[in-house]
């Protein structure tokens, strides 16, 4: 029986991590996280845009009626979104591009999604002002996230984080509510459930201030 060289292998490998990721993080999001990504779905509206949409596991949950665009800056990751997208019957306008530089007109969607993603992208303050950015006046956005507040809860997260920051370049303990405020959105809605783990949250964009007549 021939042996796989170790590029080949290497490289079998890299093809094959998405649908590994995608069925490891199934597992443990039924099991950690519950009904986070229907909680945030459900709420969008409108012209929707999804930060980091990865392999589309969000898609079944969105109401009928919406206009979704979905980003990642993975080509494989969109490959396997645009197949859910298919296997569901639902139109959506994928998109290779960075969610610390949107490449989107300003003021362009009524409802920016962003769930479990913020601690993989290297600068999530950048990340935040973008879908501020591209957020109508008076749109929402919609974050679901881990982000643990006791101090034993993030003991144990700064721990794991010592793995998956180099492995996977997670960051474990930040607080997506601290920047959303900092952007200046209204929080309408924060959450936070499985022993504090598990934060989300719905915030609007303040409409423009109406012109005295």
């Amino acid at each position: 029986m021939p042996l796989v060289s170790r590029t080949r292998a290497r490289g079998l490998l890299g093809q094959a991590r998405p649908q590994l990721r995608q069925a490891d993080g199934a597992f443990w999001e039924r099991r950690l996280f519950g009904d986070g990504r229907e909680w945030v779905c459900a709420q969008a509206s409108g012209e929707v845009l999804k930060v980091a949409i990865g392999t589309g596991r969000n898609l079944p949950y969105y109401p009928e009626g919406i206009r979704l665009t979905g980003v990642d800056f993975s080509p494989a990751m969109l490959q396997l979104a645009r197949r859910q997208a298919d296997r569901l019957g639902r139109t959506v306008d994928l998109r290779l591009g960075d969610a610390q530089a949107l490449e989107l007109a300003d003021a362009s969607f009524d409802t920016v999604v962003c769930t479990f993603s913020l601690c993989a992208i290297p600068d999530e303050r950048q990340a935040v002002a973008e879908m501020r950015r591209v957020l109508r006046p008076g749109g929402r956005l919609l974050l679901d996230r881990v982000a643990g507040t006791s101090r034993w809860v993030r003991a144990v997260q700064w721990l794991l984080e010592q793995v998956t920051r180099p492995l996977n370049e997670e960051h474990l303990l930040r607080r997506p509510l601290l920047q959303v405020r900092a952007e200046g959105l209204q929080i309408e809605r924060a959450e936070r459930f499985k022993l504090g783990i598990v934060e989300r949250l719905a915030a609007r964009k303040p409409a423009e201030p109406t012109s005295p007549s």
